[in-house]
């Protein structure tokens, strides 16, 4: 391939892995700090399921190329 064909078949830099598994490691920690909060019985309901999410799309991105 030229490097003008590479170049065109990068996938975009923001779907690339290093900003895909950031986004997805703070969705786990927020998903955490949504479990151990006191004060709002909806945002504990919803913290198993955001870190579900976040550790589904941790483990898709990790396929991701560099």
């Amino acid at each position: 391939m030229k490097p003008d064909d590479m170049r065109k078949a990068r996938w975009p830099r923001w779907l690339r892995r290093g900003p895909m598994e950031m986004a997805a490691a703070i969705l786990i920690g927020a998903g955490v700090l949504m479990l151990l909060q006191p004060f709002a019985l909806a945002l504990y309901t919803y913290s198993f399921v955001t870190t579900l999410a976040g550790t589904a799309l941790f483990m898709v991105v990790s396929k991701f190329p560099d």
